[in-house]
């Protein structure tokens, strides 16, 4: 079993990566592997829209100059997702919703049904809303959300500084063990396996 961490933070070192970690470490307790994946600080591309991905049935994004590709790679193998990204006006870090977007579009089958967690970093304000729009795509594929003892956020400036909010530290563990819980009933002998979804039945309001 294993959980993959994406932390989209350009700051490789600051305090959402160390708030990935504090889940890493309640994922290890509980015996599950983990790794910290790092979207990094080149540059990236936004969606094209040219549905290459999807008409060619690529199963990943046709642009493959970024890190896009690196990241639906690593899903292959995760069993568990958890998505972590700073506040930047109230929203996830640009680069991180560039990049998601087009790993939702492109390879949706490796995303989709997977247990799955959000996580923001805020120095003060806009958290709550930066972590809906995190969940919103894990939503949208029929992931199974996991949450804690309060909403996923944790609050920091400096680098590191975060450890020093204990209930967001709190809820980070917390998290990490529901997640483990749900990921390791997933796995065991005689799950109860998920029902297929329906067809997906488009309906536009514009006509």
């Amino acid at each position: 079993m294993k959980v993959l961490l994406v932390n989209g933070s350009p700051r490789r070192n600051g305090n959402t990566d160390r708030a990935l970690r504090e889940i890493a470490d309640a994922l290890h307790q509980q015996g599950v592997e983990t790794e910290i994946f790092w979207i990094g600080t080149s540059p990236v591309r936004g969606c094209a829209a040219c549905n290459a991905c999807r008409s060619k049935k690529l199963g990943r994004c046709v642009f493959d100059d970024d890190v896009a590709n690196r990241l639906v790679d690593k899903l292959a193998d995760a069993d568990g997702i958890v998505l972590g990204s700073p506040t930047y006006y109230g929203q996830p870090a640009g680069q991180l919703l560039a990049v998601w977007q087009r790993v939702c579009y492109s390879a949706s089958h490796l995303i989709g049904g997977k247990v799955a967690a959000a996580v923001a970093v805020a120095r003060r304000g806009g958290a709550t809303a930066a972590f809906q729009t995190l969940n919103m795509p894990f939503e949208m594929l029929n992931c199974v959300l996991i949450g804690s003892q309060y909403w996923n956020i944790v609050f920091g400036s400096r680098a590191g500084e975060c450890a020093l909010d204990a209930e967001g530290m709190q809820t980070m563990r917390t998290l990490g063990r529901n997640m483990a819980w749900v990921v390791k009933n997933l796995a065991r002998d005689g799950a109860i396996p998920r029902t297929g979804t329906e067809p997906w039945q488009p309906t536009n309001f514009i006509r």
